[in-house]
């Protein structure tokens, strides 16, 4: 028995990285799950790797209709919705004086306005059925972070989006709460690495060395915590930020 037998899940952005890795815990722990990725074939290809009763579908998250095309297919082809976890993400990093109106309008439009549009298309079903489970990826850059003015603001846009949530949906059986990532070993911080000159496995351990467990985190640490509060074990827990890093801010 697993804790999400019968359960079907969302997870945006999930071709990779995070998102597959939280697709694939909830995959294991007996969920079925659809993962929305801006490509189909991406989307369709990871589904595949989870094995039968998942599925991929192509969505674009900062896009009204194709959001709610997206949930009703997966309520038609999977039988319902009861957990959404809104990981679908971007970087168009610049300092201020070098970002660009459309650098800020992408970063905000797949960060804020697709968790906005995806919550809000799944909850007319949390609200009927009186369950749901909502989990928004913020991060530790929400507290402010050289050359991500657009992320940042973002990322702690999430967190007063998943207060007030908290708030709205309670009485309708329906718990969200974000969580904030620290470093986490990606082929998106790789990249970084890789645009500012620094071989990977230095820029992992000069990483690692600043914060109190002294390691990199991987994209498995965030599945287990968005396991955690999708579960009934959680249920008490509500329009909460937890902060996933290793203890990186404490000592910030």
């Amino acid at each position: 028995m697993g804790r999400f037998d019968g359960r079907i899940a969302v997870v945006t952005g999930a071709a990779r990285g995070i998102g597959f890795a939280t697709a694939q815990r909830f995959a294991e722990e007996g969920a079925r799950v659809a993962i929305l990725d801006l490509d189909e074939s991406s989307a369709a290809e990871a589904a595949a790797k989870l094995g039968e009763g998942h599925i991929g579908i192509g969505c674009n998250v900062s896009d009204g209709p194709s959001v709610d095309a997206a949930v009703e297919r997966v309520v038609s082809e999977l039988g319902g919705i009861h957990i959404l976890i809104n990981n679908a993400g971007v970087t168009r990093d610049n300092l201020l004086f070098k970002m660009t109106e459309e650098d800020w309008d992408l970063v905000m439009g797949v960060h804020l306005k697709g968790a906005f549009l995806m919550t809000k298309a799944a909850q007319k079903h949390f609200v009927t059925q009186k369950y749901g489970k909502i989990v928004n990826l913020s991060s530790v850059s929400a507290l402010g972070n050289r050359g991500q003015a657009n992320y940042s603001a973002a990322k702690m846009g999430i967190q007063g989006f998943t207060r007030t949530l908290g708030i709205e949906l309670g009485p309708y059986g329906v718990n969200a709460n974000a969580i904030a990532p620290g470093f986490i070993a990606t082929e998106m911080t790789d990249a970084t690495a890789a645009r500012v000159g620094i071989p990977v496995d230095e820029f992992r351990a000069m990483t690692a060395e600043r914060n109190p467990v002294k390691r990199v985190g991987f994209p498995e640490d965030i599945a287990a915590a968005a396991a955690f509060l999708c579960s009934d074990e959680a249920s008490y827990i509500t329009g909460q930020t937890l902060y996933v890093d290793g203890g990186a801010k404490l000592v910030s």
